[in-house]
Formats: structure tokens, sequence, C-alpha cells
């Protein structure tokens, strides 16, 4: 199904057909709390993409008030991959005995150990969602270059300007091997309508990270891809 769904909204950006996303409502956030509470729960950690990136720890935060079991709201600064690798590692703490506290000091460290890198063919999509200033956005078009970005922050930065798109992904590549070095570590490459790319990336990073855990190669939601475009690579490292 998000398969799907990244693909229709590939299909609207590439027709340059307006695409806009918006945050849950608290209301949404409200009744999922109640929902697991019923269920048993005496506790939620719930994990969010970067608050500088979304409302939606926002929303999270006012449903949080209200709910029938204590509710620990975490901005984990992150996107994607990025935020799963922390809901894992909260996961597994939980599922160890460890308490709520433990299980957000487990996502927080598992953040702050984290990189994300991304290729994108243009900056155009991150300037009409307001994700990145415009006159970075226009500097990447007048020069023709192909703009790698991280996550710095919460905030997606402009990284490095590489005039082309081959030499853009192969500076993407050197970027993940070289933060991997050879600490164990867990990988996502992530993409939309770049399959191709995506599988060729893993591959490569296969070989050049000695410590490697996990791969997990998907396409990115529509929340994400919407501010990125089509042709989207993106490359998250997680020391373990």
């Amino acid at each position: 199904m998000a398969s799907r769904r990244s693909r229709s909204l590939a299909q609207a950006l590439q027709k340059r057909r307006s695409v806009t996303t918006s945050r849950p409502s608290p209301q949404v956030f409200a009744e999922t709390y109640r929902r697991v509470a019923e269920s048993g729960a005496s506790g939620i950690v719930s994990l969010h993409l970067s608050a500088e990136l979304s409302g939606t720890h926002d929303a999270a935060v006012l449903a949080a008030r209200e709910a029938p079991v204590p509710v620990r709201v975490v901005d984990t600064g992150m996107v994607a991959m990025a935020l799963g690798f922390c809901a894992l590692a909260a996961a597994e703490t939980a599922e160890a005995g460890g308490t709520m506290d433990e299980a957000v000091t487990a996502a927080e460290k598992r953040a702050d150990g984290t990189s994300a890198y991304f290729y994108v063919d243009t900056l155009d999509y991150l300037r009409r969602g307001g994700r990145i200033g415009a006159a970075q956005a226009l500097l990447g078009s007048a020069l023709a270059v192909k703009p790698l970005l991280q996550l710095e922050d919460g905030r997606i930065e402009l990284l490095e300007k590489v005039r082309t798109a081959s030499k853009a992904i192969a500076r993407l590549e050197e970027l993940t091997a070289e933060r991997a070095g050879n600490a164990e570590v867990d990988i996502a490459v992530h993409h939309l309508a770049a399959p191709d790319r995506a599988a060729a990336l893993a591959d490569r990073l296969r070989e050049r990270v000695p410590g490697l855990a996990d791969l997990h190669v998907s396409e990115v939601g529509a929340v994400i891809g919407a501010h990125t475009g089509p042709g989207l690579l993106g490359a998250v490292v997680s020391p373990r």
C-alpha cells in the first residue's frame, strides 16, 4: 500500500501537480493512546519525526495531556528509517523489561548516533515546502549542481554541491561508508521512484561496510517524498 501511494505521489510530482501534506490531528493521537491503554498498556513512549520539519510532535503533546496513562512524547529529530532505528531501540528495551525512561533513553541515544544523508535531483521541492531556504535552492539551480543534504539538529541542511548526479551518488556512498567506519551499524537506503539506484547503492554498501549488521532498502513514504521529489536517494547510518 505505501509503495503504491509513493508511486502515485512520484507521478503527481513529475506532472508538476500541487501536493501538500498536513500533520495528524491531536484527536487522532488521543484515540490511539486510548486504544493502547485499553489494550493493557500502563504507559506509552510516543516517538516522532523531527519537530523542525513537522507539527506531528506538537499534536502528540496536546493529546498526551488527556491520555488515560502516562505518555512520553519524544522529538527524535529524525525522519524515515532514522526514526525507525530509534523506535526499534526503544521497543527492544521495553521487551527486555526496561522502564519507560529507559526506553526513551535508548531511543535518544540511538538518535544521537544516527546520521542521514540525501541526494535529490533538485532542491525545488524542498523550497516549495519551506524545508530549505529559497536562496540555497536558487543557488543550486543557478549553478546547475546536484545537492547532497544531511539531517542536522532536526533540519535538512545543504551539505555539499556536486556537479553531476553520478558524482553526487558516488559521494553519498563515500559519506555513508566513512560514517560507518568499522563499527557495528545498521544502514537504511531510501529512494523515491529510483529503485535501481537504491539497489545498486545497497549492493555497494554491503561490500564496503565491514560492520554492517542490518541493511534496509525501502521507498520513502508520501510525507518525505512530497518534499524531496522523484529521484531521491538517501542513506541512514545508525551505530548499535
